[in-house]
């Protein structure tokens, strides 16, 4: 996305990378060491890296990508005028999680009782959580939520689904889940749980199904904010964007594992 707009690292932009594996504790150090270089503008994925840049600096533009809903988590005052040092991009992943369990119900009509695995160590989780019970209700399904805070909860989480007899699972969005799609879908696979998602990874691993925003056409759309921020512009009074392109994945060969028949 720099690239399309003219900017080659080394020559007139320089990139400091920091990455926290999923390991949540380690996001406020890596935030207050960018903040120590004096960088010109934080970019920050996911709602816990938000909130970690957010607590390191009240001056640093920070532009956000990947986070459900960023007025509901305090990141902004509101989507058209964000008012603080924070701006970018919501994914609406909140919202998209209803529209998950719609889809999963029309994919598999007869699921009654579906598993919700969340990470609460993730801000953003709770919204995403909210709207799946609503539409949980209007389409009288039971929803059991479930929570992994770090991989070894996966396990104990699956347990917790087989004992309670889920006939499917929702994954939420988290950097640190997604780390470990494949360990989530290979124990979904051995279950024979039609799992939905709403990142597009979680179904090239093996779930059933996915359907979100496009987090990759987020991050290039990133770049426009990078650009406007580095010409002077204030993200106080930067609309935030809310996603224009999503994307509807189906592993037809876990549809035909599962003996579903996908309209």
């Amino acid at each position: 996305g720099l690239r399309e707009l003219g900017y080659v690292e080394g020559q007139n932009i320089a990139i400091e990378f920091r990455w926290a594996e999923g390991k949540y504790d380690r996001l406020p150090g890596l935030a207050a060491e960018l903040v120590r270089l004096k960088v010109n503008v934080i970019v920050a994925g996911g709602a816990p890296a938000i909130q970690a840049a957010k607590q390191a600096t009240e001056t640093i533009p920070i532009v956000m990508v990947a986070t459900p809903d960023p007025v509901a988590t305090g990141f902004v005052a509101s989507l058209a005028r964000p008012g603080g040092n924070i701006t970018g991009m919501s994914m609406m992943a909140a919202e998209l999680a209803g529209k998950q369990l719609e889809m999963l119900k029309e994919v598999v009509p007869k699921v009654s009782r579906v598993a919700l695995l969340g990470n609460p160590a993730n801000s953003g989780n709770a919204q995403q959580l909210r709207h799946a019970q609503d539409a949980a209700r209007a389409l009288g399904v039971r929803l059991q939520p479930l929570e992994a805070r770090d991989p070894s909860e996966i396990d104990n989480a699956f347990a917790a689904i087989t004992t309670e007899r889920a006939g499917a699972l929702i994954v939420l969005a988290d950097t640190m889940l997604v780390n470990h799609r494949t360990r989530i879908a290979d124990h979904a696979a051995r279950r024979r749980l039609p799992t939905v998602s709403g990142l597009s990874e979680y179904a090239e691993a093996g779930g059933l199904l996915a359907y979100g925003s496009s987090v990759s056409d987020g991050l290039r759309r990133a770049a426009t904010y990078v650009d406007k921020i580095l010409k002077g512009a204030k993200p106080a009074e930067l609309p935030v964007e809310q996603p224009t392109k999503f994307e509807l994945v189906i592993n037809l060969k876990t549809a035909k594992a599962l003996g579903l028949t996908i309209p």
